[in-house]
């Protein structure tokens, strides 16, 4: 497999790389105590913070899943977003200022307070078994296009990204996770809306060729509005599973809770909450959009795309735009 960077994305990454193990170096000062390592000493700013869960939420779930549902299908997943408003008031109105309150870093001390150690005990199972779950399709939704782009061997990646963020988080303690997440998160979003600007350029007609060739296809649907069938994905269905999974998000996952920890008032918590809450929904819809866009440049451009990609394979499309982009060559032999 042959490298499709140049030398100058190779000192980017290299950079970015270096960045990123130089934050957890530096937060080590402030990670000495088990409150600093844990908690960063209950002093991080609001919007670092909210950055930080919106990181959380932002992967490579979203930069590759996302666009791979919306080409190869409709909408109708991106009405899980809606309920992120109604999820983040009733967490902010109950949720931190409970955790704020009984003060604790872990989200599962309280279980055992209340019902004994089984429950805490239980719960950390759960949440061991999510976490090595999640952790696997994000290290490996990142790996499927630095393989591509660098050329190197899948595994190798995900073994190389481990070992990294392992290091910054166990030198840093949290606030080298907050901080580093913070800055991903701001590397995500940019990067996300320079690959729909890109896309939509590349597509006849502009932005007005992406509406109306997928009106015509039906890629904007949001899926059926019956309320008779709960097997199927409706809208209903999708929304309720929504407000249940950002429910258990912010009101039982350690990933949220520690974060409310680490805010320095019980506003910034808050305002990290919220900041989350309404920049997700856009956001996720340029990943959304994304996908559509990437319909219809390969609807215009039939031949661009290997049909074994076209029909199975739909979280390599975005890494593969890139390539046509650059080098429409490749696409045709």
């Amino acid at each position: 497999m042959n490298s499709h960077f140049s030398a100058a994305d190779t000192v980017v990454v290299v950079l970015y790389f270096a960045a990123t193990m130089s934050i957890g170096f530096a937060s080590m000062r402030r990670s000495r105590t088990v409150e600093g390592f844990t908690a960063a000493s209950r002093s991080l700013p609001g919007w670092l913070t909210g950055l930080s869960i919106l990181g959380s939420f932002v992967s490579s779930i979203s930069f590759l899943a996302y666009p791979g549902k919306a080409y190869s299908g409709d909408w109708n997943a991106y009405v899980w977003c809606f309920s992120m408003p109604l999820a983040t008031l009733i967490a902010v109105k109950y949720f931190v200022p409970f955790y704020r309150r009984i003060g604790s870093v872990s989200a599962y001390e309280n279980l055992e307070a209340r019902f004994g150690a089984w429950a805490r005990i239980y719960s950390d199972a759960c949440y061991l078994l999510t976490q090595l779950a999640r952790i696997a399709s994000v290290t490996y939704l990142m790996a499927l296009p630095m393989s591509i782009l660098l050329g190197w061997n899948i595994y190798a990646i995900i073994l190389a990204t481990s070992v990294a963020v392992v290091a910054y988080s166990f030198v840093g303690g949290i606030t080298a996770v907050v901080w580093t997440e913070a800055v991903q998160t701001l590397v995500l979003i940019f990067g996300a809306l320079v690959c729909a600007a890109l896309i939509t350029c590349s597509v006849p007609g502009g932005l007005c060729g992406v509406v109306e060739t997928a009106s015509a296809h039906g890629k904007f649907s949001l899926g059926s509005f019956t309320l008779s069938n709960f097997a199927e994905s409706t809208f209903f269905v999708v929304l309720l599973n929504g407000l249940f999974i950002n429910l258990q998000n912010f009101g039982i996952d350690q990933n949220y809770v520690q974060r409310y920890i680490t805010a320095k008032s019980d506003f910034d918590a808050k305002k990290a909450l919220w900041l989350n809450g309404l920049v997700y929904m856009p956001l996720s819809g340029v990943f959304f959009y994304i996908g559509t866009a990437l319909f219809c440049y390969y609807a215009a451009n039939p031949g661009m795309l290997p049909a074994e990609y076209a029909r199975g394979k739909p979280d390599y499309i975005l890494q593969y735009i890139s390539n046509s982009l650059t080098n429409t060559e490749r696409f045709r032999k």
